[in-house]
């Protein structure tokens, strides 16, 4: 059984207000995505790791993996117009025929425990689709039609983390669907398969890195 892990990292960066796209902002003295990377090797050092990014950054980390010397081999796959597109163009670097657990994860997720990574992995085998899940901690209101907005009893919500967890068979059937924008996340791709999708516990440190106080939290976890 093969391990894979598609790490998606095609983001602009945008919202950090800096020319630099978060995956390759510092912390702790080394990229973000290079911190990913690693915890993954950690959790399986066979694991076999495709990175998606936009061609246009591609350069750019190579200089990087230069700069710090970074030598854990990773196959390059390119971002897509959306991260549907982005997972597709990994998944297709996973040989026809190959059995075993593909992991999606958010490139800039760099805190993402070990004990998370290997719970999805592991049930992923069992029962074939598995995404990391928290408890929702403060207080959820939905939004009406009519302006209005209501408390809803947090109990029935989790919050949705990755890495999201599947066998590779399935996540490939899966991905031959027509792109919609109800796909939000793989999770979602999977059961317009009439394919249940099962939940275990993430992490709260496991953070989707996307503002300049983002940086400051992971800086502290530090």
């Amino acid at each position: 059984m093969e391990r894979y892990a598609i790490l998606v990292a095609g983001g602009k960066g945008l919202r950090m207000g800096g020319d630099i796209p978060k995956q390759f902002l510092p912390i702790g003295g080394k990229p973000v995505l290079m911190r990913t990377i690693e915890v993954f090797c950690q959790a399986y050092p066979d694991i076999h790791i495709i990175l998606v990014l936009p061609v246009s950054q591609q350069d750019y980390w190579q200089q990087l993996c230069q700069d710090y010397h970074f030598t854990i081999p990773v196959q390059i796959a390119d971002g897509g117009e959306t991260r549907f597109h982005s997972v597709s163009n990994g998944l297709k670097l996973i040989p026809e025929g190959t059995e075993g657990i593909v992991g999606v994860h958010d490139g800039v997720r760099p805190f993402v425990a070990l004990e998370t990574i290997r719970r999805c992995y592991e049930e992923a085998m069992e029962k074939g689709a598995v995404v990391p899940v928290v408890s929702v901690v403060e207080t959820v209101r939905q939004l009406l039609k009519d302006g209005t907005s209501v408390t809803v009893p947090r109990d029935e919500y989790k919050l949705v983390q990755t890495p999201q967890t599947f066998r590779i068979s399935l996540l490939k059937e899966a991905y031959q669907q027509p792109y919609t924008s109800f796909f939000t996340d793989d999770a979602s791709v999977v059961e317009a398969l009439g394919k249940p999708v099962h939940l275990v516990e993430g992490n709260h440190d496991n953070i989707k890195i996307t503002t300049p106080a983002d940086i400051r939290f992971v800086n502290g976890l530090l």
